[in-house]
């Protein structure tokens, strides 16, 4: 697990607010909960402004807009909507002539946020059962097609499967064997980073005993107890 360090502590408050934004004063208080000190926090408070993470607004501190937009992922990531799905499969071929370098690089972060898996250079594709918005960069770079491949292994091909259920076992038994806040606080967060690799594979193309489900209940559940956690002992 990674440590918890002041920005650590700050950033995942605040990606778990909503809105995203608090004073000072309550961010240093919640560093009290994690024995991190007041002049801590505040260090961290300022090189997260100079660095881009935060803006200050009348006395508070938010999330910019790139951390708004994680966040927004990493809500839909924990509760993601779906439709049943029919058997179709999304198909993106990339038909832009040239692209930069740096195109070329927001552009595969951007199908990856889409769930997308890379069947080779050029042609992405998943089970159509997703209900979210193409950004402009993969519509302008792409042509969507709906197709039902003659493969049944594909989703396996796609994505590593076995090793992401794997991972959300370890987690799930390490949420439940976590007794101290601040342990089970990193964990939680690294549970909200497996979350946003996940495929979300319509139930029909995942394996036996597959563990998402179950990992989500046992987040939502310490997210329940650590925001009364947290309200009780900031005051809102």
């Amino acid at each position: 697990m990674r440590p918890l360090t002041a920005r650590s502590a700050v950033l995942s408050t605040l990606l778990g607010a909503h809105p995203p934004r608090l004073p000072a004063r309550s961010l240093v208080r919640v560093g009290e909960l994690f024995g991190i000190a007041e002049g801590t926090i505040r260090v961290a408070l300022s090189r997260m402004v100079a660095a881009g993470d935060l803006t200050q607004v009348k006395g508070d501190y938010q999330l910019t807009r790139r951390l708004r937009d994680r966040q927004t992922r990493q809500d839909q990531s924990r509760s993601p909507s779906t439709i049943p799905w029919s058997g179709d499969w999304e198909i993106a071929v990339v038909t832009a002539a040239r692209r930069s370098a740096p195109e070329r690089t927001a552009f595969r972060a951007a199908m990856t946020e889409l769930r997308l898996g890379e069947l080779r250079e050029g042609t992405w594709l998943r089970p159509a059962n997703l209900v979210r918005e193409r950004p402009a960069l993969v519509a302008e770079q792409c042509t969507f097609l709906t197709g039902r491949p003659d493969s049944p292994g594909l989703a396996a091909t796609l994505w590593d499967l076995d090793g992401w259920a794997a991972h959300a076992r370890d987690l799930e038994e390490a949420l439940a064997e976590s007794t101290d806040l601040a342990s089970t606080f990193i964990l939680a967060a690294a549970v909200l980073r497996h979350f946003l690799a996940d495929p979300l594979l319509p139930p029909e193309l995942l394996p036996d005993d597959w563990p998402g489900d179950r990992l989500r209940a046992r987040y939502e559940d310490f997210d329940k107890h650590f925001v009364a956690t947290l309200r009780e002992h900031i005051g809102v």
